[in-house]
This record gives C-alpha cells, sequence and structure tokens, in this order.
C-alpha cells in the first residue's frame, strides 16, 4: 500500500523551507525505493512547528517537526513511514495542545486534506452543503443562514442572512457574488490558511451564495501579496468546473454559477467593498457614496453580495449542520474563548 507523506504548500511552511523538504523527501523516497508519495496538503497553523510533516500510517497520522531539509534523510533513518521515533517526533497533531483545545468548523479540512483533490474534499464531508442546499428553495437557503446568526469575518459583523435576502428580493437578471479576499490588515492571515489548505470549501460557499440569491457570477477579489494563494484557487477552480460544481448547471441542476479569480494591484483602501467594485471595474478604487447599498447597485451596477472569505467558506458547514446548529456552536466559542481557543466557525 503506497504511504501518503504529507508536506505543506501553505505560504508559511513555504517561507520555512517546506520546498526544500518536499524535495529532500522525493529524493529519499526515490533512493531508497519506497512505496510513498508525497501530498501537498494545507497548514493547519502551527507555524512555530513548520514545516511539519506528516506520515499515513495504520494507527492515523504521525506529525514531526519543525523539519528542515538535513532532517530529512535521519526521519527517513528512523522509519518515518512507520511513524517511527526521532526527536522531531510530536505524536499524532489532533493530539497536539493548540488542536486538542480546539472545534473545529470552517477550518476542520486545512492541513488534513490536498486542497486540490475534489476527490479528497469531497471524502471529508465536502459538498454535503451543497447537496442540502440543491433541496432547498433559494429563500429556504437565505432562512438557513439567517438562523445561523452568520456575520460578517470581516470586521464589520453585518448579519449575512440580511444582505443575501436584499439581493433575492432585487428583480434583475444578473446578480453577482463577490468574495473580499483582500486581506490587508497587519497579522491576519485566516483567509489565506483557508484559500490555501482548504479552497473547496471558499468555492462552495460561493456557488451556494449563487443559488440563494439569483448570482450566476462570482469573483473572488485577491491580494496581490498572495500569489501562492492565486495558483490554488485557480486549480481548484479549474477542478471544480471539470466535475460540474461549477457551470451552466451546478451538480447536474437547474442553477448556474461560475467563478474567476481577480487579483488587485496592492490597494489597501481597496479592502472596502466599494473601492474594491471599483476594482473589479477597471476603475481606480475609491469609496463610493452610500446609497445606493451594493446589494441594490453594485458591481456593474447590478445587485450584488459581498463578503468576507471566512464568512463564504463558512457557509456549507451551515448548509450541512444545519442553521441552528452552527448558531449554537458559534455561541458556545464565543462564550468560551480561552477554554476553546478556536475562532466561531
Amino acid at each position: 500500500m503506497t504511504i501518503n507523506i504529507y508536506i505543506p504548500r501553505d505560504a508559511g511552511a513555504l517561507a520555512l523551507g517546506a520546498e526544500k523538504v518536499a524535495a529532500a523527501a522525493r529524493e529519499e523516497i526515490e533512493k531508497r525505493g519506497l512505496d510513498a508519495k508525497i501530498v501537498r496538503n494545507g497548514s493547519r497553523g502551527m507555524f512555530w512547528l513548520e514545516p511539519m510533516v506528516e506520515v499515513q500510517t495504520a494507527e492515523g497520522r504521525v506529525a514531526y517537526g519543525p523539519v528542515k531539509p538535513g532532517d530529512v534523510a535521519g526521519l527517513f533513518d528512523a522509519g518515518l513511514i512507520e511513524g517511527g521515533a526521532h526527536d522531531l517526533a510530536l505524536g499524532r497533531p489532533e493530539k497536539i495542545p493548540f488542536l486538542a483545545k480546539q472545534t473545529r468548523l470552517t477550518f476542520a479540512r486545512c492541513g488534513i486534506i490536498d486542497p486540490v483533490s475534489l476527490e479528497d474534499y469531497e471524502a471529508h464531508g465536502g459538498l454535503r452543503g451543497l447537496r442540502n442546499a440543491l433541496e432547498k428553495t433559494p429563500l429556504g437557503i437565505v432562512e438557513e443562514v439567517t438562523e445561523s446568526g452568520l456575520r460578517g469575518r470581516g470586521g464589520a459583523g453585518f448579519p449575512t442572512g440580511i444582505k443575501w435576502k436584499t439581493v433575492h428580493d432585487t428583480d434583475d437578471p444578473q446578480k453577482y457574488i463577490v468574495c473580499n479576499a483582500d486581506e490587508g490588515d497587519s497579522g491576519t492571515f485566516s483567509d489565506r490558511m483557508i484559500m490555501e489548505g482548504d479552497p473547496f470549501v471558499l468555492i462552495e460557499g460561493m456557488v451556494i451564495a449563487g443559488i440563494a440569491t439569483g448570482a450566476t457570477r462570482g469573483y473572488v477579489y485577491l491580494r496581490s501579496e498572495y500569489p501562492n494563494v492565486h495558483r490554488i484557487l485557480n486549480e481548484a477552480i479549474d477542478a471544480a468546473r471539470a466535475a460540474g460544481m461549477l457551470g451552466k448547471s451546478v451538480l447536474g441542476s437547474e442553477y448556474a454559477f461560475d467563478m474567476e479569480v481577480r487579483v488587485g494591484a496592492g490597494a489597501y483602501v481597496c479592502g472596502e467593498e466599494t473601492a474594491l467594485l471599483d476594482s473589479l471595474e477597471g476603475k481606480r478604487g475609491q469609496v463610493r457614496a452610500k446609497p445606493p447599498l451594493p446589494a441594490h447597485e453594485g458591481l456593474f451596477g447590478k445587485p450584488t453580495v459581498i463578503n468576507n472569505v471566512i464568512s463564504l467558506a463558512s457557509v456549507p458547514i451551515i448548509l450541512d449542520k444545519g442553521g441552528a446548529i452552527t448558531a449554537i456552536s458559534a455561541w458556545a466559542v464565543r462564550a468560551a474563548p480561552f477554554r476553546s481557543r478556536s475562532p466561531a466557525m
């Protein structure tokens, strides 16, 4: 049986030498004639342990880190592919105290799956939210999101359900979903972590938003400083389109939705939603006067939902588990931040 060895392709891990670690691991596998393959996953978020290498064993994954290129040969000598003992051994990753204290929902697959494998995504619970959404009416989806209490995760905290309901109720044949991925505040990398580690959850959230509001086109407005995200997102979008998750008939349904990534030019002001819309239209990014609101006259003057990455990535979990359950889960995490140390979604 082929053994999977997981080495992150997350930007944080790459900055700490993950590419060289992966190259050294490939060399050792080939030199030793091992039946093993390297899977480039995302990061679990413990950057003080990156690059963190994991190996799939019969008892589960075993982690090692932080691993330097010079450590790789010694890891294989110690029986890496069997989860052998080594000074860098961390044991089962889910038992590391930082992770053991968390209940992850939106970030549940980060660091676990191959981020550009739709098959891997589905095997770990992906697409359940979208399939549930396709069994509801668009208004039923909006009501589920409203019941969950989901608010904008970009900082403003505006209720997502109200925003979606406003766009749903507009009478226009063309509507848009825009994902604000212009993550420009210092030290904020949750958007990047999702897009690099589990891009399909963002894509799924945007598709659900499109079905709920009647939008058929989506755009991810990405900050220019994220070239690695750009590559991963485009790979995932291509895979989603090839599998029928995007296109004229979403998973064989009557709904159409497609999307693309647009890269900003590095202007901090374009993190504001109306300046972002001007930039998407090819104009200089400047804050627009309100009203009209983007939900009435947004991109190209059409009704537009603008949500943050984490807001949209939370939607598939809500449609999978139910608005009432996710509302309780989010409240429980907010009520005990020091005990859980996890984001609300």
